[in-house]
């Protein structure tokens, strides 16, 4: 009796090799995607930053926890003292405290910034076919949606603490419109700073240096008149000051124009002056 053996043969995979052109369809430069806009991609790096903040949650603590204690801090250690009762001074004060809240968060756009950069992201993003400084304002963007919250935040706090704006809704509306203008424009401050200082420790000390300053020699706490004359000097152009002035107005139902003016020049000279410069650095790194 004989063995029998059966030889299978496997057969070799099939390797497609395409034509010259088949390649030059494929790689002809009128078939890749359009160029995104400078918006496109600006709002691209602003969702970028927004789902970081999904993944970290963390973030969300300078913009809810924080304004918190200070408004509940603030209110009722020192109401009763300045006002008479604490909340006939959150009438006074719940305005200029949101601000303080606000402009003190607009550091961390310059921390994020040095954080990216030192970990060599923003390294990878000017390999990209973008827009150069989109990541740039899409950061910014994305920070402006901490602006709101911290607001709103804010604003909810007071209301169940007995704050009523006279303005209503509108008047509202108006004043953290107001706030999130000056903050976005304040935000290129420290930008720059992100770029020219080596760490997001040294970021966060000269941030520091400045916004304390800006925002306790100011309106926010007591009204300037009753300050000694030579601080009332550098309050007057304080542009804080000019930025409390126009919310209250606004949520009181009685603007002020000239201190809404003196905003809106304020903000459009950071955005001029450190918004060029910010570019300038950037774009020679």
């Amino acid at each position: 009796m004989s063995d029998t053996t059966t030889t299978t043969t496997e057969r070799a995979p099939t390797v497609y090799v395409p034509s010259a052109e088949a390649l030059a369809t494929v790689l002809a430069p009128g078939s890749r995607p359009p160029r995104p806009s400078a918006l496109a991609a600006s709002l691209t790096f602003g969702w970028r930053a927004m789902l970081k903040i999904k993944h970290v949650p963390e973030q969300l603590f300078d913009v809810t926890a924080f304004p918190i204690i200070m408004v509940l801090m603030f209110t009722y250690l020192f109401g009763g003292a300045l006002a008479g009762s604490p909340r006939d001074y959150l009438q006074f004060f719940l305005p200029g405290i949101m601000v303080t809240s606000v402009v003190m968060i607009t550091m961390y756009t310059g921390v994020g910034l040095n954080t990216d950069i030192e970990k060599g992201i923003f390294d990878r993003f000017r390999t990209l076919p973008v827009w150069r400084p989109a990541a740039l304002v899409g950061m910014i963007f994305g920070d402006v949606l901490r602006y709101i919250l911290a607001a709103v935040v804010i604003l909810g706090l007071g209301l169940v603490l007995g704050f009523r704006p006279e303005g209503g809704v509108v008047g509202v509306a108006v004043g953290i419109g107001l706030l999130v203008v000056f903050s976005f424009a304040f935000s290129w401050v420290w930008t720059f700073f992100g770029l020219i200082l080596r760490s997001e420790k040294s970021v966060m000390g000269v941030s520091m240096m400045v916004l304390f300053p800006l925002t306790f020699l100011s309106n926010v706490f007591v009204e300037p008149s009753t300050m000694p004359g030579w601080l009332q000097a550098f309050v007057k152009v304080n542009p804080v000051t000019q930025l409390v002035a126009a919310i209250r107005g606004a949520m009181s139902g009685d603007s002020d124009p000239s201190a809404t003016m003196w905003l809106l020049l304020w903000s459009a000279g950071f955005v001029l002056v450190f918004g060029t410069l910010t570019m300038y650095k950037y774009n020679r790194r």
